[in-house]
C-alpha cells in the first residue's frame, strides 16, 4: 500500500509518522499460471518455475524464530503462528493512532491518508514484522477485521481491490498448517508514477473474532522472493489463538 503526497506542512508532517509506524514499503506476488503450465510440460523447467513465479507455494519454510499471537507475545492477535528467525515484530494499535493524529490535526486530507495506511479495505493494520534485521528489506504485515466478517476469500478479495494498482489477481484455497482454512493471493501491483510493477503476495483466514490478513512485502520483486520463507513459515504453523 503506498501513499504519497507533494503537499508541504501538516500533510507530509501526518504522512512521514504514520510512514515510520508502517515501515513504508510494500511488496507484490504474480501469477504463477504459464510457470506452472511449464514446468508439468518439462520436467526440468520446475526448479526454475519454484524459484520464481510459483516460489509463493513452493519455498521451503524459514527457520523459527519465536510465535506471535498468543497473549504475552509481541503481538497478541486472533491467530497465531512462528515468525521468521531474526525478523522483528512490532505491534500496531491503529485505533489509537488514528485517534492521535486525528487530534493533532485539523485536516481532513491529513487525516485521511494517515487512514488509508492504518487501514486497507475491510481490515485495520495489528501487527508488522520487519525483516532488516534478517538482512532484507520488507515486511510480513499482519491485518484484522471486524467480528462477524468471517468470509476469508471475500475479505481478501476486497483487500486487494483497495490497493491502487493492484491487478492480475490469482486466489486458490488451500489449509494452513494449524488445519486453518484459508484463501491465498497472488498478485502484481503497479507504481505508475514511477513506473515499477511488483509482487505481492497474501492469505486470509477467518476467525471468531473477526478476519485476519496476512500480507508480504518489498522493496521489490527480488525482495519479495526472498522473503517467502518467512511468509511459507507463517502459512505452515498458523492456527487458531
Amino acid at each position: 500500500m503506498r501513499v504519497r503526497v507533494g503537499t508541504a506542512g501538516g500533510h507530509a508532517a501526518v504522512v512521514a509518522a504514520v510512514a515510520m509506524l508502517l515501515g513504508g514499503c510494500a511488496g507484490a506476488a504474480d501469477d504463477d499460471g504459464k510457470t506452472s503450465a511449464s514446468a508439468s510440460a518439462h520436467p526440468s523447467a520446475g526448479a526454475k518455475g519454484a524459484a520464481a513465479g510459483d516460489t509463493g507455494k513452493k519455498a521451503a519454510a524459514a527457520a523459527r524464530g519465536g510465535t506471535l499471537g498468543p497473549a504475552g507475545s509481541a503481538c497478541e492477535l486472533p491467530v497465531s503462528f512462528d515468525v521468521a528467525k531474526d525478523w522483528k515484530p512490532k505491534s500496531i494499535d491503529a485505533e489509537k493512532e488514528l485517534a492521535q493524529i486525528s487530534q493533532g490535526e485539523d485536516d481532513d486530507l491529513a487525516a485521511e491518508l494517515a487512514a488509508a495506511m492504518l487501514r486497507q479495505g475491510p481490515v485495520t493494520a495489528a501487527c508488522e514484522i520487519d525483516a532488516k534485521p534478517s538482512g532484507t528489506i520488507g515486511f510480513l504485515r499482519v491485518w484484522k477485521g471486524k467480528p462477524g466478517d468471517a468470509d476469508a476469500g471475500g475479505v481478501l478479495r476486497a483487500f486487494v481491490a483497495a490497493e491502487k494498482g493492484a491487478g492480475k489477481a490469482e486466489y486458490h484455497s488451500f489449509k494452513t498448517g494449524g488445519g486453518v482454512p484459508a484463501v491465498e493471493v497472488e498478485y502484481v501491483s503497479t507504481d505508475k508514477a514511477l513506473e515499477e510493477t511488483k509482487k505481492e503476495s497474501a492469505f486470509a483466514v477467518g476467525t471468531p473474532d473477526g478476519p485476519v490478513v496476512l500480507h508480504l512485502g518489498g522493496m521489490d520483486t527480488q525482495e519479495h522472493d526472498e522473503m517467502l520463507p518467512a511468509f511459507e513459515l507463517a502459512k505452515q504453523t498458523l492456527k487458531l489463538s
